[in-house]
């Protein structure tokens, strides 16, 4: 917020305009003064909270003026309301806070009692009987304070409460008729913890405590605050334990007393360090940076990303068992909204690799997140600010857990990409087989009976290629939006490779391949591999004008792998389908002959010229110098 904008109200003769002048002249002034004062703007000091600009408007009371105070008052920020005696204080609640809440503002009051040189209401009884009923019975007033521009007494006090009202508003923390912080800002806090409690033990120990402080304080905690901020929690929290450190319910307690005694702002600056706005919820731009993947290219974690999820899964596997039970994930997942929407619809954890307690494990968690990253980078950007990812480098942003890898324009390029993340769309008839053999590739036991696929299903693995360089494989069949998803470019655009899959021993089943490739020629302009499914079963002759065999030779490509779901040697099926993802060039029907890459011709071309070029110059002044 750059600036605060004050408008001090109250009845005539209260003092507004001299409060004004005292805090500009820093002493009263006893000569008589214009009734309202002109605007007057305080650029940033030191003492101003979250240096910013203050804006002062004066106003009066009088009803003639009253058009002029409406407007001032909607333009505000901040209203400070001033009474000097009984009859003004009775009017703080008869007129003037009804009569901000029928103009609609939303901001926060400041109630002042002025000229407190004339009266002897300083005792704490006799301020609680008179400020507490108002603030009870207006939740908008912030705060109170007693002021006297005659002896300069908190003038600069009071204005100080107005510019913090604004840049640390307590509304949003705290619900004074509870007597407890608000739901958002427990939750906020919550999660706070969750972040600093580096080892998941519940407790922030004092090494966490004083990186808490560092972060939020750039300064570190003297061992003797500590041990009293340890006993104001062990005091007012029965049963605390404060040996192991400071558990969640201190540090909500500690936050409590920090709003109970005022010290909002500190609750402030915790929560701004970690990115939270006035409304408690995270900032967009933190939770949504910049990271733009250009048109044919893709999006994968970088090794700092792949670091940070896979120290994530080890710290959550409580019980070491490789894997993550619910409870586990609950506990991960609890700074986050909860799983991404994405996960929730594929019915995740089934979309990739299980133990065989059906819990998700770390080859499978970061394949998921591998997936994601591709599929939705912003979804994993997301849940990385979610989840508390620091850079290595102060200077980057959370898109350095991500990369942009290549545009994958250029297939038919001889050579191999470089990707670590390859996606392949199964297309084959219903019942040919697809289902189980996405159920193979994520270790499955493989289940004879038939169920038909409705919706798309995707599933994700790590693959090993030759020469031992690991890559994750995304595999997805399409269901009954097969149509609509191969008539849509930029859905193909995202695809790496077709696998084409039919049942060798229904006779129907290679024809469907022969009518989609027909209806879609599209589909020509991606690498693809044909598989014959359910090889274990006796083959039969398919109705369709050329065999399979036939078909593949008259494109000039490889015959259909012959696999099983039932044989041990499926996984090479995956690795050849990662293979043919990341050396495209090797998978396309080859019955049109490439354009020759001259390439190479224009290069000795323009070498040729410039060296005969080079040699007339020489020519010529040789023989010139003759």
């Amino acid at each position: 917020m750059a600036t605060v904008r004050v408008c001090v109200c109250g009845d005539e003769g209260t003092g507004k305009s001299s409060l004004i002048a005292s805090l500009v002249k820093d002493v009263f002034v006893s000569n008589k003064i214009q009734p309202v004062l002109p605007q007057i703007t305080i650029p940033p000091s030191i003492g101003t909270p979250e240096n910013v600009t203050t804006t002062i408007v004066d106003t009066s009371a009088r009803p003639q003026d009253r058009t002029t105070l409406r407007k001032e008052i909607r333009k505000s920020n901040v209203i400070l309301l001033v009474y000097s005696d009984h009859y003004s204080y009775e009017r703080v609640a008869l007129f003037w806070m009804p009569y901000f809440r029928s103009l609609g503002v939303n901001v926060p009051v400041v109630l002042c009692a002025n000229k407190c040189d004339l009266t002897d209401n300083t005792m704490p009884q006799v301020v609680d009987d008179e400020m507490l009923p108002v603030m009870n019975e207006f939740r908008e007033i912030d705060s109170c304070i007693r002021a006297s521009a005659r002896e300069h007494h908190n003038v600069n006090e009071t204005f100080f409460l107005c510019q913090k009202a604004v840049t640390h508003p307590i509304a949003p923390l705290f619900d004074y008729k509870e007597g407890n912080l608000k739901p958002a800002c427990v939750s906020a806090l919550k999660r706070i913890f969750y972040l600093c409690d580096k080892d998941q033990d519940g407790y922030l120990n004092d090494n966490e405590i004083q990186e808490f402080q560092a972060k939020c304080f750039d300064k570190p905690l003297s061992s003797e605050d500590l041990g009293n901020i340890k006993l104001s929690i062990a005091k007012s929290v029965p049963r605390s334990d404060t040996t192991k450190g400071i558990d969640m319910r201190g540090f909500l307690q500690l936050n409590k007393i920090y709003a109970e005694k005022g010290r909002h702002e500190t609750i402030w600056i915790i929560l701004r360090k970690y990115h939270y706005t006035d409304s408690l919820s995270l900032e967009d731009s933190f939770i949504h940076p910049k990271f733009d993947v250009p048109e044919y290219a893709s999006a994968e974690l970088s090794p700092a990303g792949y670091r940070f999820f896979m120290d994530l899964f080890l710290l959550f596997d409580k019980d070491n068992d490789g894997g993550l039970n619910d409870q586990e994930l609950s506990a991960l997942f609890a700074p986050t909204p909860g799983l991404p929407l994405s996960w929730v619809e594929s019915s995740f954890p089934s979309t990739t690799v299980r133990n065989e307690a059906g819990h998700i494990t770390l080859q499978g968690w970061l394949a998921q997140w591998s997936m994601t990253t591709f599929l939705e980078p912003k979804t994993t950007l997301e849940y990385l600010a979610y989840l508390g990812f620091e850079p290595p480098n102060a200077r980057e942003t959370l898109a350095s857990a991500l990369k942009v890898i290549k545009p994958r324009k250029r297939r038919r390029r001889p050579g191999r990409v470089e990707r670590n993340v390859v996606f392949c769309y199964l297309i084959g008839a219903a019942g040919a087989g697809k289902s189980s053999l996405l159920d193979a590739f994520l270790n499955r036991p493989f289940d004879g009976l038939y169920h038909p696929t409705i919706k798309p299903r995707r599933a994700v693995n790590s693959v090993e290629l030759q020469g031992g360089k690991q890559c994750y494989l995304i595999l997805e069949e399409l269901g009954e939006l097969e149509p609509a998803i191969l008539e849509n470019q930029a859905r193909l655009d995202a695809c790496d490779l077709i696998c084409y899959a039919y049942d060798s021993s229904d006779p129907d089943s290679f024809s469907h391949i022969v009518d989609l490739r027909k209806r879609y020629p599209q589909l020509d302009d991606l690498p693809s591999i044909y598989t014959a499914l359910k090889a274990d079963k006796d083959k039969t002759t398919q109705r369709s004008e050329l065999q399979p065999d036939q078909y593949t030779s008259a494109l000039m490509m490889s015959t259909p792998v012959h696999v099983s779901v039932t044989w041990n040697s499926i996984g090479e099926l995956f690795v050849a389908l990662a293979e043919a993802a990341t050396n495209p060039s090797t998978a396309f029907p080859k019955s049109d002959e490439p354009p020759p890459d001259r390439t190479s011709l224009y290069l000795a071309l323009g070498a040729m010229t410039c060296a005969a070029a080079a040699a007339f110059v020489i020519w010529r002044r040789s023989t010139n110098s003759a």
